[in-house]
């Protein structure tokens, strides 16, 4: 096991970013102050526009998760044109994926968002990979990867994506923070952070604390959390 990067404070070159999953409230979003924050047009309002100067890392994100639930539907057009607002200010934003298997619709929707960098899913074939990693040096050197849940007791599948996609590419782990040891991702986000910060009431040392003090608790964590990256073989010893 090898420990690599430091906390969230840290930007350097080659550092593992987690981003922060988009706010729900303007509390959350006022404790995400310099942390990375992923910013996804299913949920966003207007007000959140006021904090987004305040986070030190923008990912930008089309809700294709709050599609898979149910939660919304993404009007592409829409997004496309929202997503403007971030040219030159976001580190990426991505394209509308199809999480639930339909790599077809989402191929269609990456042609008509040439913009969004693509995203490889567990439940897509392994021959579409080479088409993907070539769109992705195309739009920026960004791929996604994709699991749809649950997303537990898949590293088999997340170490053979990471080791089939070329090292100039920037792996981003779709809400896949439970395989930061995997060397070969780059970035992930996280979409519990702020719901960690509910469940600590339950711990009867903090239950007299608010929950803004929870939430900055958490942010705490992620600020000082410190990567450890295990090798294969290592990773099976730990499983």
């Amino acid at each position: 096991m090898v420990e690599v990067g430091g906390g969230q404070g840290e930007d350097g070159e080659g550092a593992m970013k987690v981003y922060l999953a988009s706010p729900n409230t303007q509390q959350q979003a006022e404790h995400a102050a310099g942390m990375p924050v992923l910013i996804s047009y299913a949920v966003w309002s207007p007000w959140i526009d006021r904090y987004q100067a305040s986070f030190s890392r923008l990912l930008i994100d089309s809700g294709a998760f709050s599609e898979l639930t149910g939660a919304a539907k993404v009007d592409l057009v829409a997004y496309a044109d929202w997503s403007e607002r971030w040219n030159g200010h976001a580190d990426a934003v991505a394209g509308l994926d199809d999480i639930r298997g339909d790599w077809k619709r989402s191929m269609r929707n990456y042609e008509a968002f040439p913009k969004g960098f693509p995203t490889f899913h567990d439940t897509d074939p392994w021959e579409l990979l080479p088409d993907l990693v070539a769109m992705a040096r195309e739009r920026g050197g960004w791929l996604g990867l994709g699991l749809k849940p649950p997303r537990d007791g898949k590293e088999d599948w997340v170490r053979a994506a990471c080791d089939a996609v070329p090292e100039d590419l920037h792996v981003h782990g779709w809400a896949l923070r439970r395989y930061t040891h995997v060397r070969r991702l780059d970035s992930v986000d996280s979409t519990n952070w702020w719901r960690e910060a509910m469940s600590l009431s339950r711990i009867p040392l903090l239950s007299h604390l608010t929950y803004g003090e929870m939430l900055g608790i958490i942010v705490k964590r992620y600020q000082r959390w410190t990567r450890q990256v295990e090798e294969e073989c290592q990773a099976q010893l730990f499983s």
